[in-house]
């Protein structure tokens, strides 16, 4: 059964609307690391590693942080220069504007080569998104689903979230495999299109249409 619910991300009064916030769905997964850039002003240091599962909105969630406080993204930090790492890091701090690397791996699997990098990281707090909930998980199939102009039925989102792994990029490929097997078969989006549509694809196996 589908959990709590999750919400569309409500801003505080002094964090205006950005282009992005449409985009990000607040949840249990994610609501540390939205209330974690939210208290920047409380970080030890001006600058923050944000992890997670890649297609998790990490990204999204920290260009929609910068552009709005005026503060400095490097995506995908562990392939950028460690020298300008470190010394955007030494900005942060100068200018008091907040600095966020979003990355796959923190301190000790990600070993920066350069020492003065590594010093720095290490004081430096983490936040991290976990894997989506049943609640956030619907709500990112539904958003997908929406984006193609498309609409699942309540019993067919349940089925699905109930029977498929849960993670980001697992939501994509079953929005995917739905709606190319029902472009294919000219069918509606019904509880057996989506039945059928996440055999083919393998991603339940052949007792998933029980229940």
């Amino acid at each position: 059964m589908m959990q709590s619910r999750a919400d569309q991300i409500a801003l505080p009064l002094d964090w205006p609307q950005g282009s992005d916030d449409s985009r990000f769905i607040l949840g249990d997964a994610n609501r540390d690391a939205f209330e974690h850039l939210r208290r920047w002003h409380t970080w030890p240091v001006k600058a923050t590693l944000l992890t997670g599962p890649r297609r998790s909105g990490r990204s999204l969630l920290a260009r929609s942080f910068v552009q709005r406080v005026g503060g400095r993204l490097f995506d995908d930090a562990q392939r950028h220069d460690e020298e300008a790492l470190f010394h955007a890091w030494n900005q942060a701090q100068d200018s008091g504007r907040p600095l966020v690397l979003v990355v796959d791996d923190v301190p000790p699997a990600w070993t920066p080569a350069l020492p003065d990098l590594r010093t720095r990281l290490a004081v430096t707090p983490v936040t991290r998104i976990e894997q989506p909930d049943d609640a956030l998980f619907g709500l990112i199939i539904q958003r997908l689903f929406a984006d193609r102009g498309l609409h699942l039925p309540d019993e067919a989102l349940r089925y699905a979230v109930q029977r498929v792994t849960r993670d980001y990029w697992t939501a994509e490929r079953l929005v995917d495999a739905i709606d190319r097997h029902a472009i294919a078969s000219n069918a509606r989006l019904t509880l057996p299109t989506v039945k059928r549509a996440l055999l083919a694809a393998g991603l339940i196996e052949g007792g998933g249409d029980e229940g």
